[in-house]
């Protein structure tokens, strides 16, 4: 059976680059509740966005440090139906919304991944990205994905710094259940690129088909 690498185009700040990337067989949107990130959106414009959308595509809400009253009314007026935590919230802070989540683990050398997964077990996945002392998530820079214990029983979604030259080497070396890109098919911060999304999906794509032994 031929595997699929999902994916994830996060930092949607417009509702056409929302459609884009459905078009283009996206699985989820991401949409950043963090205010000091250059793609920060408000929950009533995420709203707005979602409104818009065809079935069958997660909408993820990503947070970092947030209070839960925050996270509750975000949940409540955006729509957004799965979380996405970057900070250093609790594994019981992070269950607590009854919305499916994925932990955001930044990685570097000595950071326990195996240990990650024991304390957030009811995490739907990891989201492994890349540790940087200067921002949470978007950093545009890739990790060393030999940090990635291959004995990790939940998903992983690969984040940091992919982008279509770098995919299809991600998915052959990680193996990972979804990807995750933000900056990598971008034109400014916020402002995505059909072309690159096109281009980023047909790697997906054919990076599967070589994997699953259907290409060579």
């Amino acid at each position: 059976m031929m595997r699929r690498t999902r994916v994830k185009v996060c930092g949607i700040t417009r509702q056409q680059d929302a459609l884009s990337a459905i078009q283009h067989g996206v699985d989820a949107l991401g949409f950043v509740f963090y205010p000091p990130s250059p793609r920060a959106v408000a929950a009533e414009h995420v709203q707005s966005i979602v409104r818009g959308l065809p079935p069958f595509v997660s909408k993820v809400g990503l947070f970092v440090n947030a209070t839960a009253e925050q996270v509750s009314a975000t949940i409540t007026t955006a729509g957004i139906d799965c979380l996405q935590f970057h900070g250093e919230e609790s594994p019981t802070f992070c269950a607590q919304f009854n919305l499916p989540y994925y932990k955001a683990v930044r990685v570097k050398t000595g950071v326990n991944l195996i240990q990650y997964e024991q304390d957030y077990a009811d995490a739907t996945a990891l989201l492994l990205d890349t540790y940087s002392e200067k921002a949470v998530g978007g950093t545009g820079e890739v990790f060393d994905w030999l940090l990635i214990p291959p004995q990790l029983t939940k998903p992983v979604i690969l984040a940091g710094g992919l982008e279509v030259a770098n995919v299809t080497q991600a998915i052959q070396r990680v193996s990972p259940y979804a990807v995750d890109i933000s900056g990598g098919v971008e034109v400014t911060k916020g402002v995505k690129s059909p072309e690159k999304i096109a281009a980023f999906m047909q790697q997906v794509v054919q990076a599967d088909a070589v994997h699953s032994g259907r290409l060579k």
